[in-house]
Parts: structure tokens; sequence; C-alpha cells
């Protein structure tokens, strides 16, 4: 390689490294080289419709969107040693959503342009034109039909004659990619980078909220789909933290006036955080069940689970506590008799009941809690030799006094100490040869 096309090549992809984000061009680490992502600009209200060649993916024949953005053109490239003097750069040209034969065109083309400019830098005149000509050039208008073949990429690199027929076959470039599998994986596709680059797109744009007059940036707002209103995050956050504290659930709506546009719960959970938002689930659930005809809750005013009714049934059993009802009175079953009004004994007793089972569940805890207590004392501890009280060592040296009846004892074979000189017993190395 010559001295003038080795700097050539650093100068090129220097620039281009300066003009195009990261998103946009990658430059190859072992070789002159890299990927460039050409997104194109796309009319206003551009519709796609997706129709596939094969049975399998039926369901999305039917498939029509108006959408923003399409996945990218993506331009592989590597430059060889004559590059730019006497070789172009050996390249691939691939795309989920054109043709085989629409890419074709465009490395014709990108070869005519190699031809015009031979001698000198092309990588940035092929950007600008699959950029701001592709549309044009193929005739792209909306709305867009994408056909995609019933195999998807292998069908025409691996077996054309069968997709194409055997006379066009000559006719496609090798460096022609429809880089998509089936109908279904196009679709998804589309969907996601659209949403994708709308995020981004928003998230980098000023905005004024009508409720604080201050202008911020859509990555620090809330965008209501339906009704297109932005407000920002802590002006929305406030107002549904309110709405949410006083059981209004049904009212985290737009705050423009008269507008009905409601939050999703991926916004409100953004928004409020887990507590409020763990509220704000389990009243919108509760609301949905009071509407349900077929759904009561059990009566116990400790339990108060929802319990689906049978059809034509007249009992109910709450799948927490078991507790077998009437969903007509709401008192304990009472099979074929006929419901009575509850009296005030009647509350009274089922109040009792459950004040009976309540005592009864927290005696149990306490009988549990005893046992481990006494199992971890027999455990931890040794009985005082003078009033057999449980002592636990914690630390220090083997004197031990009973905080009881004040008695010292040795540690190791419980012998009782005098007061006069406990340690004597230390002293004497033999002491504790027994125990």
């Amino acid at each position: 390689m010559s001295t003038e096309d080795q700097e050539a090549q650093e100068d090129e992809l220097l620039a281009l490294a300066s003009i195009y984000s990261e998103d946009e061009f990658n430059r190859a680490d072992s070789a002159p080289g890299g990927e460039i992502l050409v997104c194109l600009d796309l009319p206003s209200h551009f519709k796609v419709l997706v129709k596939s060649n094969g049975a399998a993916d039926s369901i999305t024949d039917n498939f029509e969107n108006t959408v923003s953005f399409l996945p990218p053109i993506v331009l592989n490239f590597e430059l060889p040693p004559g590059y730019p003097s006497t070789t172009p750069p050996n390249f691939t040209l691939s795309c989920k959503w054109l043709s085989p034969k629409q890419l074709t065109r465009l490395c014709q083309h990108l070869d005519d342009l190699w031809e015009e400019n031979r001698g000198s830098v092309v990588l940035f005149p092929w950007i600008q034109f699959l950029k701001e000509e592709t549309l044009d050039y193929l005739n792209i208008t909306s709305p867009y039909e994408i056909e995609v073949p019933s195999n998807g990429l292998q069908s025409w690199t691996q077996s054309p004659e069968k997709t194409f027929g055997a006379g066009e076959w000559p006719s496609l470039d090798k460096r022609a990619i429809q880089d998509v599998q089936s109908a279904s994986a196009l679709v998804r596709c589309i969907l996601d980078f659209n949403e994708a680059q709308q995020k981004k797109t928003f998230d980098s744009k000023p905005f004024l909220c009508n409720i604080c007059f201050m202008e911020k940036l859509g990555s620090d707002c809330t965008h209501f789909k339906d009704c297109e209103h932005v407000y920002c995050n802590i002006c929305l956050k406030g107002y549904f933290e309110i709405q949410i504290k006083d059981g209004q659930v049904h009212a985290l709506n737009c705050p423009e006036p008269k507008c009905t546009s409601i939050a999703t719960p991926a916004q409100v959970k953004d928004l409020v955080g887990e507590q409020l938002f763990s509220r704000y689930d389990r009243l919108l659930l509760q609301s949905s069940l009071d509407l349900m005809a077929d759904v009561v809750y059990c009566p116990r005013l400790s339990c108060q689970t929802p319990v689906m009714k049978e059809t034509d049934g007249e009992m109910g059993i709450c799948s927490v506590c078991q507790y077998a009802f009437c969903v007509h009175c709401n008192m304990t079953f009472h099979g074929l008799a006929p419901c009575k009004t509850p009296t005030e004994e009647d509350v009274e007793s089922e109040e009792e009941n459950e004040s009976v089972e309540e005592e009864q569940r927290r005696t149990l805890e306490n009988a549990s809690n005893k046992m481990k207590n006494r199992e971890w004392i027999k455990e931890n501890s040794k009985p005082c030799p003078g009033c057999n009280s449980p002592i636990e060592k914690v630390g220090g040296c083997n004197k031990m006094s009973c905080t009881k009846c004040k008695k010292y004892f040795c540690w190791i074979c419980s012998e009782i100490l005098s007061y006069k000189d406990p340690y004597e017993h230390f002293r004497d190395s033999s002491a504790c040869a027994d125990a």
C-alpha cells in the first residue's frame, strides 16, 4: 500500500467518525473498514404494508401501519490496499425492507459513483446517496408494499432459482442481502425500531409543560400518545401521587382540560415508584372486580378475598380462609334455609368467632416461639450450680457470675468458687482435669 493511499484511508475513517455518531458508524478493529447504518428520512404519514409469499406468515398478510422510521440500510465495507488510487472499497449492502432486486440496483449505483470519482475517497458520497436519494432512485412512495420470500434470507442466497426464477438470478448482486427471516420477524423489527427512534427523537426535543410553564427536554417529560400532550415528570408525578392517595385511580388521565387520554400503567409506575404503584394496582384491580357480577368478597373483615361466585350458586368458599358463606346475606352458609337479616347478636357472634381464631393463632405462635427459645437456651447455656438458672457465656474468662443467686462458678467444670478468691481454682492446673 502506498503512503498516499494509507493516509487517505486513515483521514477518511477519521472524518466519518467525526461526522457520524457511534450508533451510525462503527470502525473495524482488525482491518481498514467498518459499518455504516443509514437511516432514511421518510415523508410524513408514510405507510408500509407487509406481504408474505408463504402460508406460515398468514397472520401478517394484512399488516399495515404508518411509521416515521424504517430500519437502516447497512453498508459494510473494507478498504483494500489500492484504495482510493486504483481499487474501490469491498462492500455488502443489507436491509430488512428492501428486496434483493432493489439492493442490487443500489449496489450498481455505488459502483457507478466509484467510477465517477475514481482516485478519490468515495464513502461519504455513497452514504449521502443512500440517505438522501434511495427513495427517489427506487421510486418508493407511500403506501409502500414490502414482499418477503416464504423462506426469508436463505430462500435466495441458497436457492435463488426457486424464489426468483432461473432467469432472474444472474441479475442479482451477491453483495445485496435482504436480512430478514420471515414476514412476522420483519413486522416486529419495523415496529420496535420505529418506537425506539421515536423515543430517541422525543427525548432530545424541548417541550413546554402547561403546569409549571417551564421548557424541559423530552427525556424529563411524559407523552400521552392518544392526545399528543406532554407534561414534565415532576408536575405529573405530584398530580398522580395525590390522585392515588385519594383512591382516584381512574382519574390518572392527561391534565389538559376535557382531555380523556389515560396514562398507561408503565408510565404511572415510572413516575410514582413501586410503593404507590402497588396501591394503584390494587385499587384498580378492586374497582374492576367490583364491576364484575360474578365476584363477591369474603365477608370476614380480616380476609376480604375476592371469591368467584358459581353460576346460580348460593354458596361462596374463600380460597384463603376456607370460610363457606351465603352469597346473598354474607352469613355462614345455611343451605336451603331462607336468608335472615343479621341481628346485632349474629354480627357479634361472627366477630367473636374471628376473635377466637385470631387468639388461637397468636397462642400457637407464642407456643412455637417458646419452644424455639428453650431449644436455643439448651444449646447455648449451662445451668448455674447454685440455683439452676441458665447462664450464657458471651466472652471473657471461665469465671462465671450468676445474676440471680450471685454465686461464682467455673464454666468448664461447674464447680462453685469462693467469694474471697474465686481465681484460686484456676491457679490449680489439676482442678478441671476430670471435667
